[in-house]
C-alpha cells in the first residue's frame, strides 16, 4: 500500500509448519545420500536452505529483509562464547598434543584403567570434573578427549566411551551450581539454584546409576581390548616420542583452577593452551623440533591448524594427529546455521504458533510434562541451540504451571532434564555439533549409549505421570492422567 505501513499477520499453522517440513526432508534426504559425512557439509547447507525458506514465510506475513538480517544478527551474537570456546577448544588440543599433556593422560591412563570397567571409569571421571568446574564442554573437549584416545589404545569402542563422557559430563554439569545452564534455568523460573539443584539430583542421580551400571555391563561383557603387550608396546613409543612426566599435566590443573575461579571459559581454555604451547618447547625440544623448526611457529601452527605426529604407528600417529581452530569450522558453520534458523523461527511467532495448541491439549499432569518434554527436545532439533530449548518452555509453561498449582521447582528440573540433557543427541545442535567435533565420535555413533542423557529426561517424564516427587503449591484445577 503506497503511503501506509504495512501490518505484519501472526503466522498461520501451515507457516509454521512449513519450515518444519523442509527441515525434516533436507536433514533426512542429506542423512540419506551421504551417511554419517553428510556433517561434513550436506547437513550445513540444509541447515542454511531451511533459513532462507523461514526467511520466505516470515516475509510473506510482511516483516521486511532488514528485519530477517536483525535476526540472523541477534541469532549470531547469541551464540558467540560458543564460537570463542569451540576456537579456544581447536587450539588447546593442538597445543596438549605439542606439549604433551594429552600423551601423558594416555600414558597413565592405559596404566591404571581396565578394559572391563573402562566405559564406567569414563562416566564417574568426568561426572566429578563437571561437577568441580561446572561445564560440560570444557570437560569433554579436555579429560573427554584423552579418554577417547585411551579407548583406542585400549582398543575399546570409543562410542560407547564418548556416551559415558557425555553421560558423566552432563550429569555435573546439571548438579553443579557454577554452571551456567544451571544457574540459568533456575532463574528463568524464579527458584533458588540450590533448591533447583536438590530436585534435579531426584532424575540425576537416579539416570546415572542406571547409566553406571549399563557401562559396566557393556564394559564386562564387551570384547577383552588390547593385549597387554599390546598396550606395553604403545607405552613404549610413547615414552620414546614424549618425555612423560606429571609436569605435562600443569597445563590441565591451570584449567581446572581457571575454572573453579569461574574465569570465562574463552580465556580459561586459551590461557591454558597457551602455557601448554610454552611447556612445551622446554619439555618436549625433540617433538617440537620435528614439528617445526622454530618454536614459536610450532606453538602458532599447532593452535592454528592442529598437530601433527609422524611416528609409524597408525594408533598413535591418529590419536595425536587432531586439534587446530581450523578443526572446528565445519562445527561454527553447522551452529551458525542452526541457531539462525531456530531464532528466525522463535522470533517470528513460528514456534509459539505449533507450541501453543499442544499446552491446551495438555489436560492432565502427566501429559503436561509430556507436552514440556516434548517442546525442549523438538525445539533441540529445530532451534539448533540448548538455550533456545531452554528459555522458550520455561517462558511458554511457566504460568500454566502456577495456575495448576505445580511448584516452579517442578518446572525447573523438568526443562534441564528435557532441554540441557538432550541437547548433544542432535548432530545440527550446538551441543551435539560441540562433542562430535571434540571427541572425534559422530554425534549418531555416540548417541545410543548416552544412557544419562536418555534416561534422565525419561524419568522425569514418568515422575509426571505417577506423582512421585512432584511438589504442589496449591490444587490442581483441570483433568486427570
Amino acid at each position: 500500500m503506497t503511503g501506509e505501513e504495512r501490518v505484519p499477520r501472526p503466522p498461520s499453522v501451515m507457516d509454521a509448519v512449513i519450515p518444519m517440513v523442509t527441515l525434516v526432508v533436507l536433514i533426512a534426504g542429506s542423512l540419506a545420500v551421504f551417511g554419517l559425512d553428510a556433517l561434513d557439509g550436506p547437513v550445513q547447507v540444509a541447515l542454511i536452505l531451511c533459513v532462507m525458506v523461514a526467511a520466505l514465510v516470515v516475509m510473506k506475513n510482511g516483516h521486511s529483509w532488514a528485519e530477517v538480517e536483525e535476526s540472523s544478527k541477534r541469532a549470531v551474537s547469541s551464540v558467540t562464547s560458543a564460537i570463542f570456546i569451540l576456537l579456544s577448544v581447536g587450539a588447546l588440543i593442538g597445543a596438549w598434543n605439542l606439549s604433551g599433556t594429552i600423551p601423558t593422560l594416555v600414558y597413565y591412563g592405559i596404566q591404571v584403567l581396565s578394559a572391563s570397567w573402562y566405559y564406567a571409569a569414563c562416566a564417574l571421571i568426568c561426572g566429578v570434573i563437571a561437577m568441580s568446574i561446572g561445564s560440560s564442554w570444557t570437560t569433554a573437549g579436555t579429560i573427554g578427549v584423552g579418554l577417547v584416545g585411551i579407548a583406542t589404545m585400549l582398543d575399546v569402542s570409543t562410542a560407547i566411551t564418548a556416551g559415558a563422557v557425555i553421560s558423566g559430563a552432563y550429569l555435573g554439569d546439571k548438579l553443579s551450581p557454577l554452571s551456567e545452564t544451571t544457574v540459568l534455568t533456575a532463574q528463568l523460573v524464579k527458584v533458588d539454584v540450590y533448591e533447583h539443584i536438590k530436585r534435579q539430583a531426584w532424575t540425576s542421580i537416579p539416570a546415572f546409576v542406571l547409566g553406571f551400571v549399563a557401562f559396566l555391563v557393556l564394559g564386562l561383557t564387551g570384547p577383552p581390548g588390547a593385549t597387554e603387550a599390546e598396550t606395553t608396546s604403545e607405552l613404549v613409543a610413547l615414552g620414546d616420542i614424549y618425555w612423560i612426566t606429571p609436569i605435562n599435566l600443569l597445563p590441565l590443573v591451570l584449567l581446572v583452577y581457571l575454572s573453579v575461579r569461574k574465569v570465562p571459559a574463552p580465556l580459561a581454555l586459551m590461557a591454558a593452551a597457551l602455557f601448554a604451547g610454552v611447556l612445551g618447547c622446554f619439555t618436549q625440544p625433540q617433538v617440537t623440533q620435528a614439528f617445526s623448526d622454530n618454536p614459536i611457529k610450532a606453538v602458532w601452527q599447532a593452535m592454528a591448524t592442529g598437530f601433527q605426529m609422524s611416528s609409524g604407528i597408525p594408533d598413535i600417529d591418529q590419536l595425536l594427529s587432531r586439534g587446530g581452530m581450523v578443526s572446528m569450522l565445519l562445527t561454527l558453520w553447522l551452529i551458525i546455521g542452526a541457531v539462525t534458523f531456530g531464532t528466525l523461527l522463535e522470533e517470528f511467532g513460528l514456534i509459539n504458533r505449533l507450541i501453543d495448541p499442544l499446552v491446551k491439549a495438555a489436560k492432565g499432569t502427566g501429559r503436561l510434562f509430556l507436552t514440556v518434554f516434548a517442546s525442549a527436545f523438538g525445539l533441540n532439533i529445530i532451534a539448533g541451540d540448548q538455550y533456545i530449548a531452554l528459555v522458550l518452555p520455561a517462558r511458554v509453561f511457566r504460568a500454566e504451571f502456577a495456575r495448576r498449582g505445580l511448584a516452579p521447582t517442578n518446572l525447573s528440573r523438568l526443562t534441564a532434564d528435557s532441554g540441557t540433557v538432550t541437547s548433544p543427541l542432535v548432530p545440527w545442535n550446538s551441543c551435539g555439533a560441540f562433542m562430535g567435533a571434540v571427541l572425534g565420535v559422530p554425534t549418531f555413533a555416540y548417541l545410543p549409549f548416552c544412557f544419562f542423557n536418555i534416561f534422565s529426561p525419561l524419568l522425569s517424564v514418568v515422575y509426571g505421570f505417577t506423582g512421585f516427587k512432584i511438589e504442589r503449591v496449591g490444587v490442581l484445577d483441570d483433568g486427570t492422567d
